[in-house]
């Protein structure tokens, strides 16, 4: 059957598993260099913090237009250039220190002189790269709901979503090995330069599924067959108010869904390098293998994850209750993070090996939290709704991580940096059993957007 239907529509899940890749590898440098930079530059915590809020903040304003802009654009111009501005501002995080040089009399007409000229330079970089991050999530829910029918579109989505596990695997195996050799700059320039490899593919093997000649008309249609779909292509869509979105419950289960626990995610991945080298001294290539398995178990989380909600779907579930019974079994793994920090004086693996499970269930939670907006939204308006649920999470990180910042730097001082940590894992551990009885409170029963 598979055979005869044809497989071109995983071609495009491959592009955007790569692009998802990419993505989590610009991203996570920074946080893989933290001990050396904060050495370097003479950061503290909330200074870091504050780099990386400014990341995480634009991201969350960016996304409540790019889910609107690639409604407008389509998926493969808005996606063009998504990965332009990403990889250019990857790269110019080597120039951050002329660029805050460069800007500081700007600031000092505002009469604001408390800020390093590091840590303004890489604000300004990180701005530069959470502006076009902000569009890959949404471009790629929105090629797989144009790629794919309902029933495979949660396993397609945890597939091109392991892309942020893969990029975290490959980022601690390569970052540490480029600082030490090259330089801290090289890790920015190279990893931001692969962007433009990724974009020769897309341009080339990108269209829309009704002008995509490498489509059988047997798979176009196996694509169609959700019969409740009106819209069938991928074009450019009218203009939709935030007003009238935000009008549905769909969309505040989604939104709350993601401010919950999207900052759990960005926890991990900014501060877990600083976890090991001030709970277990451990810096540089040190961290290289611990990192490195810890985010290949968040591998199984995103693929098996993707996939569970099938298994209830076969029972005769429909895909909104299936993906929910899925999502409250995923919810509960987390609760193993409470463990990290009491069992901690064990072995450095223990936390790595808890909160690998966590991250793991993060990512099974995301490719199916992404799922509820195109099972109950026409194509038309994912893009927006998905912007308007990654603004929600980006702002739920930068509370996390200012929280951390603050956290760290206070106990810290009293010579207990370790509470500070218990603190924020309790908090990643019950996060996705709040959101998921908030989730299930608002939206109790399956029901399909048609009137928007």
């Amino acid at each position: 059957m598979q055979t005869a239907i044809g497989k071109f529509r995983w071609t495009i899940c491959g592009l955007l598993l790569f692009a998802t890749t990419i993505n989590y590898l610009d991203r996570q440098v920074l946080s893989l260099l933290k001990p050396s930079l904060e050495e370097e530059f003479h950061w503290s915590n909330s200074q870091y913090a504050d780099i990386a809020a400014a990341f995480q903040l634009t991201y969350a304003i960016a996304l409540l237009f790019a889910g609107r802009i690639l409604d407008k654009l389509g998926t493969k111009k808005g996606y063009t250039w998504a990965i332009i501005i990403w990889s250019l501002g990857a790269i110019v995080h080597a120039l951050a220190i002329p660029m805050g040089n460069a800007l500081m009399p700007v600031l000092g007409w505002f009469g604001i002189v408390s800020v390093p000229v590091s840590v303004l330079g890489f604000i300004i970089a990180r701005a530069v790269l959470a502006v076009g991050e902000s569009g890959n999530f949404p471009a790629a829910i929105k090629a797989t709901a144009a790629y794919f029918p309902k029933k495979e579109r949660s396993f397609a989505t945890g597939i091109f979503n392991s892309g942020a596990n893969i990029g975290a695997i490959l980022a601690p195996l390569t970052v540490p090995w480029m600082e030490k050799n090259w330089g801290w700059q090289s890790a920015f320039i190279v990893i931001g330069a692969i962007g433009f490899i990724w974009l020769l593919f897309w341009l080339k093997l990108y269209e829309n599924p009704d002008k995509q000649l490498r489509l059988s008309k047997a798979e176009l249609d196996y694509i169609n067959s959700d019969v409740e779909e009106a819209v069938k292509k991928d074009e450019p869509q009218e203009k939709l108010s935030w007003a009238k979105v935000l009008g549905y419950r769909q969309t505040w289960a989604f939104t709350i869904g993601k401010f919950m626990t999207d900052g759990v995610w960005w926890f991990y991945l900014f501060w877990l390098p600083g976890y090991l080298k001030d709970q277990y001294h451990m810096t540089g290539t040190e961290i290289t293998f611990p990192l490195a398995i810890l985010y290949t178990l968040t591998m199984a989380g995103s693929i098996g994850g993707g996939y569970f909600p099938t298994y209830f779907m076969k029972k005769g579930l429909n895909p909104y209750d299936g993906r929910m019974k899925a999502m409250f079994i995923i919810a509960l793994f987390p609760l193993l993070v409470l463990a990290a920090q009491p069992l901690g004086d064990i072995s450095f693996w223990v936390p790595v090996f808890f909160i690998g499970i966590g991250a793991a269930a993060h990512q099974a939670w995301s490719a199916n939290i992404f799922t509820t907006v195109s099972d109950m939204f026409p194509k038309k308006a994912i893009g927006s709704v998905i912007g308007l649920g990654g603004m929600a999470g980006g702002l739920g990180g930068v509370i996390i991580t200012k929280i951390g910042g603050s956290l760290f730097d206070h106990y810290k001082a009293l010579g207990h940096i370790n509470t500070g940590y218990t603190i924020m894992f309790a908090y990643c551990a019950v996060a996705y059993f709040i959101a998921w009885l908030i989730m299930k409170s608002l939206v109790p029963k399956y029901k399909v957007i048609t009137d928007l």
